[in-house]
C-alpha cells in the first residue's frame, strides 16, 4: 500500500475520466437525466455510490470520500454537513431505542449535549465512562449496550484513552467501537487496526484546513458500512459538491500543514512548560504528559491543538492575557493556518469524573504562523497576568 503522502496526493483521482484534469471537477445537479425508463425504475444499491440525485451524491462528493477512506484504511466512507452531523449518524446508526451507550466523559461537548438530550428522549440510557479506564470497561458492559464511543485524546483535557484495549473488551461482546479521530486526523493514525469500528471526522478543521468549509466524514469497516450509508439517506444530509471539492483540495496538502502543525506546537509546548505562569501543559506529544506512552504507542503524530493549565489567577487577569494576544484569535474551532485561543470549562462538563485543575486552562491551536512570534505573543501576554505593565521574563 502506498504511503500517506503519496496517497493524499492520488487518492480521489482519476484524470483519464475527467479529460485529464488534475482534480476531479464539481458537479453541481439535483435532477440526473436517465436515457430510458427502465434505467429511471432500475433498484440502486447505494452502498455502490450511484449517480442517480443530487442528495445521493455526484462524483466530486465520492473523489473526497474515497481519499478519506483510502487514507485512513476504511471500508468506504461518507461525507456529512458538519463534524456533529457525522457523529450524530454514526450513533443513531448503530442504536436502537432501550439500548445503553457508553461514551467517554472527556468527549466534545456537542456530542454529550447530543445524548443527553437527543438519544435519552429516544430511550437510549447513555453513561460516561473515565477516559483512563482501559479494559476496565468490560465491567460497565452490559447485554443491553449497543455501542462504545471515544475520543482519544479528549476535547479540551487532552486524555488519551487504551482504544485496543476498549476494544478488545466491546468485541468480546460484539459490541461496536465508535471513535472521533478528529485530532488525529486519517494522516497520523489508523484506527482500523486498532480495533475502532466506526472512525469520525469534522473535516471542518484539519481536513479542510483553512477554516472556510464545513465538513463531515464516517469512515466505516465493511460490516458497518450499509448501516451507516443508509443512516445518512434516511436522515436526508447531503454535502455541497463544492464544499467536498474545498475539502479535498485541503487534504492534498494535509501531511504538509500537519507536520508543521506538530512542530510549531511542540516548540510552543516546550517553552510554555517553562514559564512560571503555566502549571501544565496538556499535550500527548510532550514526554511529561501522563498520556505520551499511548500516544507513542497508537499514533504516528499529534496535531497542533492543546490545552495550559496556567497557575491560579483570577478572572480579570486571564482576560487580560487571553484580549492582549495579538497573533491568537478567539474562536471556536480549529484546525486552520491561524491559531486560535479559547479559555476552558471542561469541570462544567464533567459527571463520571471529576476534573479540577490548579487554575484556569486555555486551549491553544498553534498555526502556521513562526513558532517564535508566537511564542512572543505569548511571552507579553503571559505577562499581563501580572498587571499592563510587562514583566521581563525570558
Amino acid at each position: 500500500m502506498p504511503k500517506p503522502d503519496t496517497l493524499l496526493a492520488h487518492a480521489g483521482r482519476a484524470p483519464e475520466a475527467y479529460a485529464g484534469m488534475v482534480n476531479t471537477p464539481v458537479f453541481r445537479t439535483s435532477t440526473v437525466i436517465h436515457p430510458t425508463i427502465a434505467s429511471y425504475e432500475a433498484p440502486r444499491d447505494l452502498t455502490q455510490k450511484p449517480v442517480s440525485y443530487g442528495r445521493h451524491g455526484t462524483p466530486t462528493t465520492f473523489a473526497f470520500e474515497e481519499a478519506v477512506a483510502r487514507l485512513e484504511g476504511a471500508h468506504q466512507a461518507v461525507a456529512t454537513p458538519n463534524g456533529l452531523s457525522a457523529i450524530v449518524v454514526a450513533l443513531l446508526a448503530v442504536l436502537e431505542p432501550g439500548q445503553h451507550l457508553l461514551v467517554s466523559d472527556s468527549v466534545y461537548s456537542p456530542t454529550r449535549g447530543f445524548c443527553d438530550r437527543r438519544l435519552a428522549a429516544m430511550g437510549i440510557d447513555v453513561e460516561y465512562y473515565d477516559p483512563l479506564i482501559g479494559g476496565g470497561i468490560a465491567e460497565l458492559l452490559r447485554d443491553n449496550t449497543g455501542a462504545v464511543f471515544c475520543e482519544a485524546p479528549g476535547s479540551l483535557t487532552f486524555e488519551m484513552q487504551d482504544i485496543p484495549a476498549i476494544a478488545a473488551a466491546a468485541h468480546a461482546r460484539d459490541i461496536p467501537v465508535l471513535a472521533d479521530n478528529t485530532w488525529v486526523t486519517p494522516y497520523f493514525a489508523s484506527p482500523f487496526e486498532l480495533g475502532i469500528d466506526i472512525s469520525i471526522h469534522a473535516g471542518t478543521k484539519y481536513l479542510g484546513g483553512h477554516s472556510d468549509l464545513m465538513i463531515g466524514v464516517v469512515c466505516t469497516n465493511e460490516r458497518y458500512w450499509k448501516p451507516v450509508r443508509m443512516a445518512v439517506y434516511d436522515y436526508g444530509y447531503s454535502v455541497s459538491p463544492d464544499d467536498c471539492y474545498q475539502a479535498l483540495r485541503g487534504l492534498r496538502t494535509l501531511g504538509v500543514r500537519l507536520k508543521q502543525h506538530q512542530r510549531n506546537g511542540l516548540e510552543v509546548a516546550r517553552w510554555l512548560q517553562a514559564r512560571p505562569e503555566v502549571s501544565r501543559v496538556l499535550y500527548p506529544a510532550l514526554e511529561s504528559d501522563p498520556g505520551h506512552a499511548l500516544w507513542k504507542r497508537d499514533f504516528r503524530g499529534a496535531s497542533g491543538l492543546f490545552s495550559v493549565v496556567l497557575e491560579p489567577v483570577g478572572d480579570e487577569a486571564l482576560a487580560r492575557f487571553v484580549d492582549s494576544l495579538r497573533l491568537f484569535g478567539i474562536g471556536s474551532s480549529w484546525g486552520g493556518f491561524e491559531s486560535l485561543i479559547t479559555v476552558v470549562h471542561a469541570a462544567s462538563y464533567r459527571t463520571a469524573t471529576r476534573w479540577q485543575p490548579e487554575g484556569p486552562a486555555v486551549r491553544l491551536h498553534i498555526g502556521l504562523e513562526d513558532p517564535a512570534d508566537l511564542i512572543a505573543d505569548l511571552r507579553q501576554g503571559l505577562d499581563r497576568l501580572h498587571g499592563d505593565k510587562a514583566a521581563a521574563h525570558g
